[in-house]
């Protein structure tokens, strides 16, 4: 198990779990990050925040804090 915040720039995985609760969660899911769909870090802004992962075909921008309740298989 491995964070998406904590995923290197080129890394992709499988999201397993979306932690979190309330609107955060509710967001997230509502954009497509669900359990069983894979995501891939693009590229990390110079100070960490925001992070752009591509997922379902598109690209996303994501806060670092929201990235941390996405829990990903790594390496799929």
């Amino acid at each position: 198990m491995k964070k998406l915040c904590d995923f290197s720039v080129g890394e992709s995985g499988r999201v397993t779990a979306v932690c979190g609760t309330g609107a955060v969660r509710r967001r997230l899911l509502d954009m497509g990050v669900t359990p069983g769909a894979e995501v891939t870090l693009v590229k990390r802004a110079p100070l960490g925040d925001p992070l752009e992962v591509t997922l379902r075909g598109y690209s996303l921008s994501l806060r670092k804090s929201e990235a941390d309740c996405v829990q990903t298989e790594a390496g799929v």
